[in-house]
């Protein structure tokens, strides 16, 4: 796969080095040209640099590695070469106080999309630091990493399902754009956590056997007397 990469920095190196192994062609896109060069040479592997406007029209699949505000921007000036691209946007608006800098409006996706039209945006790699990324694979407890991926053109979730799996982790159906505003306010909410209270974001959620509640079983009720019980039960109770 023919990747370009918009960005120089941690989010762009974490990510391309494992599409690199992979075996994929990659070109480093950045405003600064020392950048790129220094990027793709650390890279290796045939990773090439170049400016915004040739990375973003030489990849199948373009990774948007920029901040939020800044992504918008570039898309909108590269909109012709990122004409029916797959573009990944992996940013996060968060801002002070681990605020949502898109609350009340347009999520950080929804935004690319609209400055680059033509483009089929999906949304990953948004929910850890660029460290976790760079793990060789993302594993913690045997368990690979999970990213949710949202996107509403299915052949563009394909190509970046494959992309996740490169990097090591699993990808899990986040739903269509429209969704990807609650992957970045779960971003929010994790930093938040994370680094504002020192909490373990991943204790809030129970394991999936207890998502709709412990099993009936676990209190030594069977399944079938307890629906019965339920059925002959008014809605107000007794």
């Amino acid at each position: 796969m023919r990747i370009g990469v918009l960005g120089t920095g941690n989010m762009a190196d974490a990510l391309a080095a494992h599409w690199v192994r992979a075996g994929h062609e990659v070109v480093i896109g950045g405003r600064d040209a020392h950048k790129a060069e220094r990027l793709a040479a650390r890279l290796g592997g045939g990773a090439k640099p170049a400016d915004m406007r040739a990375a973003a029209g030489s990849g199948e699949v373009v990774l948007a590695a920029l901040p939020f505000g800044a992504g918008t921007e570039v898309a909108r000036d590269l909109h012709a070469a990122l004409e029916d691209k797959v573009l990944i946007d992996c940013s996060n608006p968060v801002g002070p106080g681990f605020r949502l800098l898109t609350e009340g409006g347009p999520s950080a996706a929804r935004r690319l999309a609209a400055a680059a039209p033509g483009a089929r945006v999906v949304k990953a790699f948004n929910l850890c630091h660029e460290d976790v990324w760079r793990m060789r694979p993302p594993v913690f407890d045997a368990r690979p990493l999970a990213v949710p991926v949202c996107g509403d053109d299915e052949s563009a979730l394909v190509r970046v399902r494959e992309l996740v799996r490169d990097v090591g982790c699993v990808p899990v159906p986040g739903g269509g754009l429209e969704r990807a505003g609650l992957l970045e306010a779960t971003a929010a909410l994790f930093i938040g956590l994370w680094v504002g209270e020192g909490a373990d974001a991943q204790a809030i959620a129970p394991p999936l056997a207890y998502a709709a509640g412990p099993s009936r079983r676990e209190h030594g009720t069977a399944p079938g007397l307890a629906v019965r019980s339920s059925a002959a039960t008014p809605p107000g109770g007794r």
